[in-house]
């Protein structure tokens, strides 16, 4: 045979046993890819499947003698209805329900992507259930049935605070008020107003002081709630987490209200602080102090100002009194304590989150003054 027509054979022979085993390791290849991919299929599902399970009509509550499920909620919240609504907090709407035990709860349905995951859901509401201080709105437990997660919370009388500076049944951004009630509304005094901010101050010095300290993020007139003796407790732990370091006291993202917002967040600084809760409380004292919505601008000899500033101006020229909410009695109002309650709060929110003191400092600044 030529040797021509050998060599081109040979080269064939070879070029087709090359093709054979290259189609060969593909189909290998792919079969080992497809069982992988089965596996790992078969394995998140069976993970999926454990997780579902065990969100399936879950239900925990932090006093052993209260034992609800979430087919009670339904029945005393007429299965969630509209008119059974008290309140748009962080993250989902607000029931008012009586149960059948004769207890008045607040239930809080959340939405469904309010949390990504249901172990991490359980652990901070294991987390929340343990606060315990007269300051702080109690989480009684909460149900979980498939995709449906709702907390139980006890019911506070008044309402929220904003609802008593502005008389109306909304907060700063529109929100219905945790309570809507027949009580007739009235002007609260300066004394009472002092003692409101003072439970706001005890509650995050609390939440400020744990070993794993826990930072609200929305200190807001809304969020403060007041029971029939216009003591204050803190609410909507929708937007709290906890700091792992407490050396840090940096959380993972900022969040809080138009208006409260410190300096710092507008500023492109994503994290939260125990210093932007003090901010955000030295708002507050403002607001409680003048009755003025702070995401509104301020006018002062015709120039229109943020609150801070106008407030600020205002000590500067030494006329704290000016600033007193109208509807507040001026007998036997003492302007030295005044005085002194707008230079805590200017203390408070100061520009340097450096310069603002602890929850801590604020509460012992304010107990002599106004104890």
């Amino acid at each position: 045979m030529n040797r021509n027509i050998q060599a081109i054979i040979a080269a064939a022979a070879g070029f087709i046993c090359a093709s054979l085993f290259f189609v060969f390791l593909t189909f290998a290849c792919g079969r080992r890819k497809r069982n992988r991919g089965r596996e790992l299929r078969l394995q998140t599902g069976s993970t999926l499947e454990k997780l579902s399970s065990i969100a399936v009509d879950e239900s925990a509550f932090f006093d052993p003698k209260l034992r609800i499920s979430m087919a009670e909620l339904r029945m005393a919240t007429e299965n969630f209805h509209f008119r059974r609504i008290i309140g748009n907090g962080g993250f989902g709407l607000v029931f008012k329900a009586h149960l059948a035990n004769g207890l008045t709860v607040a239930v809080k349905k959340l939405e469904p992507d309010a949390f990504q995951g249901f172990r991490e859901f359980r652990a901070e509401m294991e987390t929340l259930g343990k606060l315990q201080h007269p300051n702080i709105v109690k989480l009684l437990g909460y149900c979980v049935s498939n995709s449906d997660r709702v907390l139980v919370y006890e019911f506070i009388e008044r309402g929220s605070l904003s609802q008593w500076l502005n008389g109306t049944s909304s907060s700063e951004n529109g929100d219905i008020s945790w309570s809507r009630h027949s009580v007739e509304r009235f002007s609260l005094s300066w004394d009472t107003r002092m003692k409101i901010i003072k439970g706001v101050a005890r509650g995050l010095a609390y939440m400020h002081g744990l070993s794993m300290p826990i930072i609200h993020r929305d200190i807001k007139a809304s969020n403060v709630l007041l029971d029939a003796d216009f003591e204050a407790h803190i609410a909507d732990f929708g937007l709290a987490r906890m700091i792992k370091d407490s050396r840090s006291h940096v959380s993972t993202e900022s969040a809080g209200t138009m208006g409260y917002l410190p300096p710092e967040y507008k500023e492109g600084r994503r994290v939260a602080t125990v210093k932007a809760d003090v901010y955000s409380f030295g708002i507050l004292m403002f607001v409680i102090a003048t009755g003025q919505k702070p995401n509104l601008p301020m006018v002062d000899r015709g120039k229109e100002v943020r609150m801070v500033v106008w407030a600020r101006k205002l000590v500067a020229e030494n006329r704290q009194m000016e600033m007193v909410d109208p509807a507040v009695s001026k007998d036997g109002l003492v302007e030295a304590r005044v005085n002194e309650y707008f230079s805590i709060a200017c203390m408070c929110t100061s520009e340097d989150a450096k310069e603002r003191p602890s929850m801590s400092r604020v509460l012992e600044l304010l107990e002599p003054t106004f104890g």
